[in-house]
């Protein structure tokens, strides 16, 4: 890479005002639960924000010889199931030995006290986070995009194929059944964060619930897998040396996941409303289309699907509905991130290609 590695890395912002942390309390605990991480020699804490995330909150945590990086729920009203900060740190914490990217988690607190809420800390990942685009510093060829693309998915193959028994992790949740879960829980998860400006969505739910499948295998999945939570060595931008974010991560159907990554998977032949509103730069020249994506993840796999409409519909609309939920919190004023404001449209949008990808 011609650029300097440093100019390319992703950065951190001050934090919002209104999503603070105590740093007096949060400095001591970390002392106290973290000695030999974190020491009286290690000089003060300095709190920056990731502001990238639309869900939980994420913080870097400098001191003078280490960076933390600290996950902690939103405030305002959560999904029963959401925001599990303790879930999260354990599915990371039982994969990691299997599964190198997982970023190594450090502590988890339950006393709301320290910050205002339960949190856990892990190291930090240095290297290039590919946001909406990437660095304007980095330039890959269409070649280097599309093997980032490859390496990606050979990525969540290699997660789908992790010993579940052998790891432990079959422990953690509830595995069979998980298509008819995710089908009503989505669904209702809808009906309960549904503001007056968002359409209905009862022809999709009906159509979802009568063409989920009848058949399911059950492993190791992600589901919230895209290129904006994959961190990349600086040095070769298509190496993956860190994947983040596995609040949704649990014992599921890859067929799902796969399609939950299609659903944020922009490309370049899209319409302008679904390429304005793009997390990734997976419209850059070289990037492989959800058709490749498909394909290449079948070949890998050695799984043959005569049709893939119900993951990409289902993908679709459980993206709709965690726009939804992240909207009605800005809508009900438990929020004033103004990114929130106009969540409501992207809601609505996503209805409309549910639709569309039905009739197709």
């Amino acid at each position: 890479m011609s650029v300097d590695a440093n100019s390319v890395l992703d950065q951190s912002s001050p934090v919002r005002t209104e999503e603070s942390l105590p740093i007096e309390s949060l400095d001591a605990w970390l002392k106290a639960e973290l000695p030999e991480v974190v020491s009286e020699s290690s000089g003060d804490l300095a709190i920056t924000q990731y502001t990238g995330g639309a869900s939980n909150w994420t913080y870097r945590l400098d001191y003078r010889d280490i960076t933390l990086v600290l996950r902690r729920p939103p405030d305002g009203t959560k999904a029963k199931s959401a925001h599990d900060m303790g879930r999260e740190y354990r599915f990371q914490k039982a994969l990691k030995p299997h599964f190198p990217e997982v970023p190594e988690v450090l502590a988890h607190c339950k006393d709301e006290s320290v910050i205002g809420a339960e949190f856990y800390v892990m190291r930090h990942v240095e290297g290039i986070i590919p946001r909406r685009h990437f660095p304007r510093q980095l330039e890959l060829s269409e070649s280097q995009a599309r093997q980032l693309c490859l390496n990606a998915i050979d990525r969540l193959v290699a997660l789908h194929n992790v010993d579940i028994s052998a790891s432990g992790l079959k422990r953690l949740a509830k595995g069979k059944g998980y298509t008819q879960r995710q089908v009503e829980g989505w669904c209702n998860r809808f009906e309960r964060a549904k503001t007056w400006n968002v359409f209905g969505a009862k022809g999709i739910m009906r159509w979802i619930r009568e063409n989920q499948p009848n058949e399911e295998t059950i492993c190791m999945t992600h589901n919230d897998f895209r290129l904006d939570n994959l961190v990349l060595d600086a040095d070769d931008p298509t190496h993956i040396i860190g994947i983040l974010d596995w609040e949704l991560a649990t014992l599921g159907n890859p067929l799902m996941d796969l399609g939950n990554a299609l659903a944020y998977w922009i490309q370049s032949d899209d319409d302008k409303i679904a390429r304005a509103t793009k997390r990734q730069p997976s419209d850059y020249p070289g990037m492989l289309s959800r058709k490749e994506i498909i394909a290449y993840y079948c070949e890998q796999t050695g799984v043959a699907v005569a049709d893939f409409k119900f993951y990409e519909v289902f993908g679709l609309f459980r993206l709709a509905v965690i726009a939804q939920q992240i909207y009605y919190r800005y809508h009900h004023k438990q929020t004033n991130n103004p990114a929130f404001k106009n969540f409501w449209f992207l809601v609505n949008y996503l209805l409309w290609r549910c639709r569309r990808k039905i009739k197709q």
